[in-house]
């Protein structure tokens, strides 16, 4: 039992040891670090960036939860311009920050730095914390102001390139439409046409067909069957007596005038040969017409 007791004290004894050497060396560590923090805010404060920076990192080393350091790194790595690593080094402050003048500090300079990337939207929800954390901070409530109508500004901008790139959308489906039935139109004409050029190929072969029925209704010597050839001399007359002038009403048509003659001639022919006969009897016969 004894023994027991003894064991346990020596442990406590080791560990009380243990304790107080990490106590000493995290001591030793933050000193150390506020050390590299002070070198670094002297070597800003000259205008020796470079120096500064490296002293800071020197700090964040020897101790990573120095807020000191990632705070004036980060507000250093402002003034040059390098936006992106001051974001890093601020929100990296805020985090290890416990006190709400800290935090107020990180967040604010966080929306400054947000408002010079254009990106108000994130830089309202920055102010928005540094405003938690101090309420009465005007310059902070002012810069909040100016997020909000640029993240305004921002988002009409945004709906009204979407509204656009759905009009362009919306044209660019209606051309393909467009192109998609000029060319089944197109399709639809070639094949009307080839279905016109079968038609008229039909057709020739119809023509083919009724000449060669044609040439076999002709003879051995190559004329019209005998259909063929009276139906043409019907049309010849038919012709001629269309050619002949027709008697106008009160005249007398050639033949009439012809007949008429040839009957004159006959009653002629027959009184001379009634004188012939007189004269052989030896009688005078009369030719002339009493009045």
């Amino acid at each position: 039992m004894k023994r027991l007791l003894l064991v346990l004290t020596l442990l406590i004894s080791a560990i009380s040891f243990a304790q107080e050497d990490a106590e000493k060396a995290q001591l030793l560590a933050m000193k150390k670090a506020n050390n590299f923090v002070y070198e670094g805010n002297t070597l800003l404060n000259e205008d020796n960036f470079v120096s500064a920076e490296m002293e800071y990192r020197k700090a964040l080393s020897q101790q990573a939860s120095t807020k000191a350091g990632a705070y004036n790194l980060g507000t250093s790595y402002i003034t040059k311009g390098n936006f992106d690593e001051a974001l890093y080094r601020l929100q990296q402050a805020a985090n290890l920050s416990t006190s709400k003048e800290e935090k107020h500090s990180a967040f604010h300079n966080i929306g400054n730095i947000l408002m010079q990337n254009k990106k108000c939207k994130e830089a309202v929800e920055a102010y928005k914390n540094a405003l938690r954390n101090d309420p009465t901070d005007d310059e902070t409530r002012y810069n909040l102001g100016l997020a909000k109508e640029c993240a305004k500004q921002q988002q009409d901008q945004e709906d009204k390139n979407q509204d656009q790139d759905k009009q362009d959308e919306n044209k660019e489906n209606e051309d393909k439409e467009d192109k998609q039935d000029q060319n089944e139109k197109q399709d639809e004409n070639k094949e009307n046409e080839g279905d016109n050029d079968k038609n008229q190929d039909k057709n020739e072969e119809g023509e083919q067909d009724d000449k060669k029925e044609g040439d076999d209704e002709k003879d051995e010597n190559g004329k019209p069957k005998d259909e063929k050839q009276d139906k043409s001399d019907k049309g010849e007359d038919d012709k001629k007596e269309q050619q002949q002038p027709k008697p106008q009403q009160g005249q007398l048509s050639p033949q009439q005038i012809k007949n008429l003659l040839e009957a004159m001639n006959n009653q002629e022919q027959k009184v001379q040969e009634k004188i012939n006969a007189e004269k052989q009897k030896g009688v005078k016969v009369k030719t002339e017409k009493d009045w």
